[in-house]
């Protein structure tokens, strides 16, 4: 049976509710994995995503701020939700899609701006975080499951416009692309979008600061598939669609998609 799954870091669920429907009618996933919803799990838009066949919805929100949702047309049921780092934050949902597949939506901090971690809480908040996720994973040894959401890491020279002038940057330096691996390590994921394209650029947000974004074309590959290795070779198909970052009041993330053959 094949399962269709999209994440895509909405930039506030409310404010495009019509986006979301948008891209439901368009792409037709399975399953939608949302971050940064910005809104308390009451307060999210259900009746037009209800009305498109996505009739279950699980998600871990707080106003204003960070939020994971995951809807879907197949049943869904909750399977745990952790407050990493005791943040605080909402950042983290898992859940069973019809007794076939377990998925991990997260959205990891950004960091803040400086990366270094005696100077900027921020950045200390995000290693921990992620030390945080590689002991969970470790421990639990997850099976038929994957991992999405955004990770705020783009760990490739490929996954930037710029490997060398990003290095000092966060998100593409060498510290939390260890803390990253480590996670990755813990239970042995499959970044399912690099196996399906091993090579060339590849992005998934761009910056709201560039006037011409797509001009410019300075993006970074935030946004995550994995996949335990027992189901790895199942995923096909992976994509990001570019043309979503264009869409009228938009999100600065694209959605990325793959499918799994379960």
């Amino acid at each position: 049976m094949p399962i269709k799954v999209c994440s895509w870091n909405i930039n506030s669920v409310r404010l495009r509710e019509d986006s979301v429907c948008r891209l439901l009618s368009e792409e037709t996933p399975d399953v939608l994995c949302l971050q940064e919803c910005k809104s308390p799990e009451d307060k999210i838009p259900t009746e037009k995503f209800s009305e498109l066949g996505y009739k279950y919805l699980i998600a871990s929100g707080q106003k204003g701020y960070n939020g994971v949702a995951i809807l879907s047309r197949l049943p869904l049921k909750e399977i745990g939700r952790r407050d990493f780092a005791a943040l605080e934050h909402a950042r983290h949902i898992a859940v069973n899609v019809d007794n076939k597949l377990n998925i991990h939506n997260f959205y990891v901090p950004a960091g803040g701006d400086i990366p270094d971690r005696n100077i900027n809480e921020k950045f200390g908040q995000k290693l921990d975080y992620l030390s945080e996720m590689a002991e969970y994973f470790q421990s639990q040894k997850p099976q038929k499951s994957i991992l999405v959401g955004d990770l705020n890491i783009a760990p490739g020279e490929e996954d930037v416009w710029d490997h060398k002038k990003l290095l000092k940057i966060v998100s593409h330096t060498p510290q939390e692309i260890q803390a990253l691996n480590e996670v990755m390590l813990s239970a042995n994921w499959v970044d399912i979008i690099r196996k399906d394209i091993p090579s060339g650029l590849l992005y998934s947000w761009w910056s709201y600061r560039a006037r011409d974004w797509d001009t410019a074309n300075k993006g970074r590959r935030l946004d995550h598939i994995w996949a335990t290795k027992d189901i790895a070779d199942k995923g096909y198909g992976s994509y990001i669609s570019r043309d979503v970052r264009g869409w009228e009041k938009p999100s600065d993330h694209a959605p990325v998609f793959t499918s799994f053959d379960l």
